[in-house]
């Protein structure tokens, strides 16, 4: 009987009907080589007050993931100063409610499943800043209809980012280089460290990494029972209170404080 994994590596030896896509890729502070992109979890309702201005249930219930494409991503240039490129996210198809969601991103650098709690830090390669995308019109219809999230958040370009940052590099008490704090906590324990949004320069979110229901190593643990993580996982983590529209032509800016990284772009009309 040929196995999955046979399949794979066969396949591999033959040329391709079609133009195999270009494998996702994200750039890494301080590194040259880049971090492929291999799958795109999120974390729905992470933040409490996030879970009640959506008339959720912000108790401490088990946890629900969703996914995007690996393609839905896009590196935000702001963080190559050199490259004087500007990142530009098309407004998407059939929605009219546009919504931004800034969330802290976990990169996974180790495969496992059925990672314990304590063990979680060590399958962790890095952290970026993401922005989860969301077509809330559709979503508000899927939730309606109790039908699955696809359409709501899984479609091109939902999901732009910034590069990674090796976990050394994240330190939670650092206020973005503004802070004496040496930083020399524990990555996964995220202390007081501050997440935020703008548009238009104007504040729209305004968090802190501790209010998250589920914690970085809880979130790693839980989701390696339902999945085989791999190197190349992108984890969102949930966002904090503040979600909204957005119009063509804002400027969105993101980041969290003691991360050698943010995300910017703006929103364009389709082509």
């Amino acid at each position: 009987m040929t196995t999955a994994t046979n399949r794979s590596s066969s396949s591999s030896l033959s040329s391709f009907v079609v133009t195999p896509p270009t494998i996702p890729s994200l750039p890494v502070v301080g590194v040259d080589s880049l971090f492929p992109v291999h799958r795109i979890y999120c974390v729905g309702r992470n933040y409490a007050d996030h879970a009640l201005e959506m008339g959720g249930d912000p108790s401490r219930e088990p946890p629900f993931f969703f996914t995007k494409p690996a393609d839905a991503i896009v590196p935000s240039n702001n963080n190559n100063a050199s490259s004087g490129v500007t990142t530009v996210v098309p407004y998407p198809l059939a929605t009219s409610d546009l919504h931004h969601e800034i969330e802290l991103v976990i990169a996974i650098g180790q495969e496992g499943t059925n990672i314990s709690v304590e063990d979680s830090e060590n399958h962790i390669y890095g952290y970026a800043v993401g922005v989860d995308l969301t077509r809330r019109d559709l979503q508000t219809i899927a939730k309606k209809a109790s039908r699955p999230w696809d359409s709501a958040k899984a479609f091109d370009h939902s999901a732009p980012i910034s590069s990674i940052v090796p976990k050394s590099g994240f330190k939670p008490g650092k206020n973005n280089g503004n802070d004496d704090n040496d930083g020399d906590n524990n990555q996964s324990d995220c202390s007081e460290a501050r997440i935020w949004l703008s548009v238009n320069g104007q504040e729209r979110q305004n968090g802190k990494l501790s209010q998250m229901t589920w914690k970085i190593p809880e979130i790693v643990s839980i989701l390696s029972r339902q999945f085989h993580l791999q190197p190349g996982d992108l984890i969102f983590t949930g966002t904090p209170a503040g979600v909204g529209p957005l119009q063509k032509g804002d400027l969105v800016q993101g980041g969290v404080d003691g991360l050698e990284a943010s995300v910017e772009f703006t929103i364009v009309t389709s082509s």
